[in-house]
């Protein structure tokens, strides 16, 4: 049982797997910083200073300062800022794939198509003449 788990695991497709789990989560880290750190700040200076991660529907009914403050005291909020930075994140990884996926696409050898038969079989006495032929060589039939 431990040899059919061991060759299990070491079959290509689950190597792959497994390395693409990995690469993703770390890319993910990645693009979730370059959305958070890079570029909502200036967008969120462009309108008006404002912060994604703090926009913030308060369903309670009290006033809070800060996202922050109305979590921490148990508020029911609707966090739509940090839903558009999802959003945003996901567009960017998504975008990302599309290229990678059509780069590879692109570098991978194009099948190629089965070649048209150069030959046919004569339907009288079955030897192999020309495609073209519109006369058996062999017994003079015609085609």
């Amino acid at each position: 049982m431990f040899k059919e788990f061991k060759e299990f695991i070491m079959r290509g497709s689950v190597l792959d797997l497994a390395i693409g789990v990995i690469i993703g989560g770390a890319f993910g880290k990645i693009v979730s910083s370059l959305v958070d750190d890079i570029i909502m700040p200036p967008i969120g200076l462009l309108l008006g200073k404002v912060n994604f991660a703090d926009l913030y529907i308060n369903l309670s009914g009290t006033d809070y300062p800060s996202l922050a403050a109305a979590q921490e005291a148990g508020a029911p909020t609707l966090n739509y800022g940090l839903f558009l930075n999802s959003i945003i994140q996901f567009l960017i990884i998504a975008l990302v794939i599309f290229l990678i996926i059509k780069q590879v696409n692109r570098l991978m050898k194009p099948k190629e198509a089965p070649a048209a038969p150069a030959t046919k079989t004569c339907p009288f006495c079955q030897s192999e003449i020309a495609i073209k032929a519109t006369r058996c060589p062999h017994c003079t039939s015609e085609l």
